[in-house]
């Protein structure tokens, strides 16, 4: 680390601490690969502010129990600045550790180097993370760590596609009673006949089940448990989108009718850019945008979310 990547890591730090005290702050969100003394910022964080160290690699993780932080446990994608704020921040949101109204200060650098960037902001008014205020709670329907697993798996889409070659995805989870009134399965369901068990998204052995269905037209439909109901769905929702963002297709119109026809979440990928956009009541709430340049490797993740 250079003298001055290490100044201005340092001021930044030091900065979070202040503004975090004097906004009131819930929490200090900061990537753990980006603070050069963690002790330090600790003790400059008062009470009752919580410093919440985000980590991306086993390394992290190890570290992070070492020394009884709280921690919360992201997949290691290459993201855009932006894009590591949004995923983080969904994930904290979607495990309570941020609650609706909570204000945050978030402190973040690219790829293991140095802090050089500090965001503040409010779960629920910040529109470039949550681009609509009036939503229920994200998992009203959804298991938080059902949540969790679906948009790593999204991520992990975007990022790696299917041997090699980038895919789309889409997938619809919770308010399954409502949500089967709109499905039209137009092959063989291939997730007929197995177990919920066999057939959950938790299980890790899905995973590559998962990326090699993506091929499949239509969507994955799934229980708020988790439990994978059906792939290669088309949605014939009832309603659609006021308005959907420019560029956006099929999939992405399917995702915000289904949610604006019923109560569940969608999460989409797109196959031309790898973003990562989830979907509520018909509107887009957040987009994870792919950094630059060639994606990490993912290891297992595991979630902190007891269930």
């Amino acid at each position: 680390m250079s003298t001055s990547a290490a100044k201005i890591a340092d001021s930044i730090i030091a900065s979070a601490a202040r503004i975090a005290k004097s906004v009131s702050a819930r929490a200090v969100l900061v990537y753990l690969d980006a603070v050069p003394d963690v002790d330090r910022l600790r003790q400059a964080v008062a009470a009752p502010t919580e410093v919440i160290f985000i980590t991306r690699d086993a390394k992290d993780v190890a570290r992070a129990k070492e020394q009884g932080l709280s921690f919360l446990e992201v997949p290691p994608f290459n993201l855009t600045r932006m894009g590591q704020v949004k995923m983080a921040s969904i994930l904290a949101f979607s495990t309570r550790l941020l609650d609706g109204g909570d204000v945050f200060v978030f402190v973040t650098g690219m790829g293991g180097k140095p802090a050089d960037s500090l965001l503040v902001m409010q779960v629920g008014q910040e529109h470039e993370l949550f681009q609509t205020v009036d939503q229920p709670k994200l998992t009203e329907h959804v298991r938080r760590v059902v949540f969790q697993r679906t948009l790593t798996m999204m991520l992990e889409l975007a990022h790696e596609g299917r041997e090699g070659k980038p895919v789309g995805a889409l997938f619809v989870v919770g308010a399954y009673r409502e949500v089967k009134q709109f499905c039209q399965q137009n092959i063989i369901n291939p997730f007929r006949g197995y177990t919920e068990k066999e057939r959950n998204v938790l299980d890790d052995g899905m995973r590559e089940t998962i990326k090699e269905f993506c091929s499949i037209d239509g969507a994955f439909v799934l229980k708020g448990n988790g439990v994978i109901m059906s792939a290669g769905t088309t949605l014939r929702p009832t309603m659609a989108a006021d308005e959907l963002p420019q560029g956006l297709g099929a999939r992405h119109a399917a995702a915000a009718g289904i949610t604006a026809t019923t109560r569940c979440i969608a999460l989409t990928v797109s196959e031309s850019t790898g973003t990562v956009r989830v979907w509520r009541r018909g509107k887009l709430i957040t987009e994870i945008e792919k950094g630059v340049p060639t994606p990490l490797t993912p290891p297992g993740f595991r979630s902190t979310e007891p269930g």
